[in-house]
């Protein structure tokens, strides 16, 4: 049953040191493949270059709305780093209005840019949101989003905004919260999203899921999640890979998960 970690970091410095391993725990997982995302433009050489070097990991481009004072992505500079052949996506972008305060009129700006890059080059997005779903969705809306369509990645949200997300098109990806107990919530919303809209991912190094909760994440972990949601849902775990791995191939166009 083969699983895809839909969006990881492996760039960062706590797995990319030991990035063997990471992909070997990947493959004795059935992790099959995994979308390693991009957070800002003066580190996406290295994230191209791990898909460059490994078949089975894929690139974003994008600059996360939580950077300030970095490269700032117009339009066609995102178009332009978007033709690299192993970038599937666009992002991770969207807004953040948990972490930062004060006018954050250019964190709406960098993500009209983003969506503007989405439509044009026929690439998905790759959606972050924190305290900002109304403006978030406001913003999708208006910059016709469902154009490129994309993905609500780690999904925290309410029911309705995932039926918002699901109603443009978009795709609501699954991580390691939907493994806590606390997250009831989160778990609902896991029974009711469609199983054909469904993504899985790790966040990694992030949100390791229950049993690791509070360790390190790595993607190899993204079988948690799925056992979490074939749980929630009553079906077979076998059930959860197959239609969450094609779903991302679905999404971002690609014919197979490569090993």
């Amino acid at each position: 049953m083969p699983f895809v970690d839909s969006h990881c970091h492996l760039d960062f410095p706590e797995l990319v040191e030991d990035i063997n391993a990471v992909l070997e725990q990947m493959r004795s997982n059935e992790v099959v493949s995994a979308l390693c995302i991009s957070v800002n433009l003066a580190d996406l050489p290295q994230v191209l270059s791990l898909a460059a070097q490994h078949s089975n990991i894929y690139a974003s481009v994008g600059v996360h709305p939580d950077y300030e004072g970095v490269e700032e992505p117009s339009t066609a500079r995102l178009v332009e780093l978007a033709q690299h052949p192993r970038v599937i996506a666009i992002g991770e972008t969207g807004l953040d209005y948990f972490r930062l305060k004060g006018d954050l009129e250019w964190q709406r700006t960098r993500f009209r840019n983003h969506i503007r890059a989405a439509c044009e080059t026929a690439k998905p997005l790759v959606i972050h949101t924190r305290d900002a779903a109304e403006d978030t969705l406001r913003i999708m809306k208006e910059e016709n989003a469902a154009k490129a369509s994309g993905v609500m990645h780690c999904f925290t949200e309410t029911w309705e905004v995932a039926e918002a997300a699901l109603e443009m098109g978009f795709y609501i990806s699954f991580s390691g919260i939907v493994t806590f107990k606390n997250a009831k919530q989160l778990k609902e919303v896991a029974q009711r999203v469609p199983l054909e809209r469904i993504l899985i991912e790790t966040d990694a190094p992030y949100l390791a899921p229950v049993p690791h909760r509070g360790k390190l994440n790595q993607p190899a972990y993204v079988k948690h999640v799925a056992e979490e949601i074939a749980r929630l849902r009553d079906i077979s775990l076998d059930e959860v890979g197959q239609a969450t791995t094609e779903n991302f191939m679905r999404l971002f166009k690609l014919k197979k998960p490569e090993n």
